[in-house]
């Protein structure tokens, strides 16, 4: 047999991490607690500026029917499509991402739900594929990888292992087709979560709305 010290000694050590485990469990529910809250107050500061963003674009549009953005520089100023526009776009997805106005208005709902990386994934393989030199192809296609794919990357979508590693591989020798599985993917998620919701969203009741009275503007 060991010594009695010893043998008290590895007794007690169990009992000593389930002390540290303990408070290591409190500590870390005590500080995803304070994450959730802080998302939480994140979201909702973000659902303002969503709100106050998208009613910006409704009192600075006309009631022109043409949707023509106005380039100031970078800028793009926005007209409000008419009722009947804006209820094309529950016809079909493509109809929204179609319409410069649904699609800026999109991408600021998808911003609210933090999910933003999507649109952006699917508008930069959109321009991805209008890439005529291979050299750019490249170089673009690294640039998508790094900001959408890799494990941990600042706007990293959600797609499954196998199709990272396949673009992993793809991108070495780039072509036309090398996200075409993660943007089908990709789609398809907004068409069936987040293009529904947005469908249900204030903001979008408001444009279907057929309101053709004059000195209403000022009220928004």
């Amino acid at each position: 047999g060991r010594p009695a010290a010893v043998r008290s000694r590895d007794t007690a050590m169990p009992s000593a991490l389930q002390n540290d485990s303990g408070r290591m469990e409190r500590g870390g529910r005590r500080r995803s607690e304070a994450e959730e809250a802080e998302k939480g107050r994140m979201k909702r500061t973000i659902i303002k500026d969503w709100k106050t963003r998208l009613s910006y674009f409704l009192q600075n549009s006309s009631s022109s029917t043409k949707i023509k953005p106005k380039k100031v520089g970078k800028h793009h100023t926005y007209f409000r499509p008419s009722p009947e526009e804006a209820q094309l776009w529950s016809e079909a997805f493509d109809e929204l991402l179609a319409n410069k106005y649904g699609l800026a208005a999109f991408r600021a709902f998808l911003k609210s739900e933090f999910c933003e990386e999507n649109i952006e994934f699917w508008l930069a393989c959109e321009d991805f594929k209008k890439i005529k030199s291979p050299q750019k192809l490249t170089s673009k296609a690294k640039k998508i990888y790094n900001d959408f794919i890799e494990k941990e990357a600042p706007k990293e979508i959600n797609i499954d292992f196998q199709t990272k590693n396949m673009i992993a591989q793809n991108i070495q020798e780039a072509t036309h087709t090398c996200f075409s599985a993660a943007q089908k993917r990709v789609y398809s998620l907004m068409e069936n979560n987040s293009y529904p919701r947005f469908l249900e969203s204030e903001f979008y009741q408001e444009l279907c709305k057929k309101t053709h009275i004059t000195g209403t503007a000022q009220g928004t």
